[in-house]
């Protein structure tokens, strides 16, 4: 994990330098923290926070960069949620979750409790995020209440995230 937030610093200090980038890495780090399998490699919260941070120190404008994340974040909900509808069950099935049966267990278990609610409190917790889209297609939950509650808290999520950690640093560099 510690190798992992080497590089993730490295690609922070990589898009400072080249700013035309930010966006495209902004999206595709987001997309892959809501993908199912994917989130579990991608520590996209050490990320943002430090990118958010040195973004809003150095003064670049941080609404494009929460809006990429917000779309990445939608994105990546959206594809494990289609997982979830074509594999249906047999999801457990592949790696990781045939090797931690429980994950997928406990988001069902989650989902179950919460609905909907489910799919907005899921962005904001790893464990949940890895899962909770997957169980929502799974589950067969209808796609429009899936995607009100995805894109509402996708948005929520990025902005939080991104913007808040780039305004936060903006206030202490003024």
């Amino acid at each position: 994990m510690a190798q992992l937030e080497l590089w993730m610093q490295a690609l922070v200090e990589f898009m400072r330098a080249h700013q035309e980038w930010a966006i495209p890495i902004v999206f595709l780090v987001a997309f892959c923290e809501c993908v199912a399998v994917l989130s579990w490699l991608v520590p996209a919260t050490v990320f943002f926070t430090a990118f958010g941070a040195a973004a809003g120190a150095s003064g670049l404008n941080l609404i494009p960069l929460a809006a990429a994340a917000s779309a990445g974040a939608g994105c990546g909900f959206w594809v494990s949620y289609w997982a979830g509808l074509v594999l249906g069950p047999r999801v457990g099935d592949y790696w990781p979750l045939n090797k931690n049966p429980q994950l997928l267990e406990r988001g069902h278990a989650f989902f179950e409790k919460w609905g909907v609610a489910s799919i907005l409190i899921g962005h904001f917790f790893g464990p949940l995020r890895a899962v909770i889209a997957i169980v929502a297609g799974i589950v067969q939950m209808p796609f429009w209440p899936f995607q009100i509650a995805n894109w509402i808290a996708s948005t929520v999520w990025g902005f939080a995230l991104l913007y808040g950690a780039g305004r936060l640093a903006e206030l202490m560099t003024h």
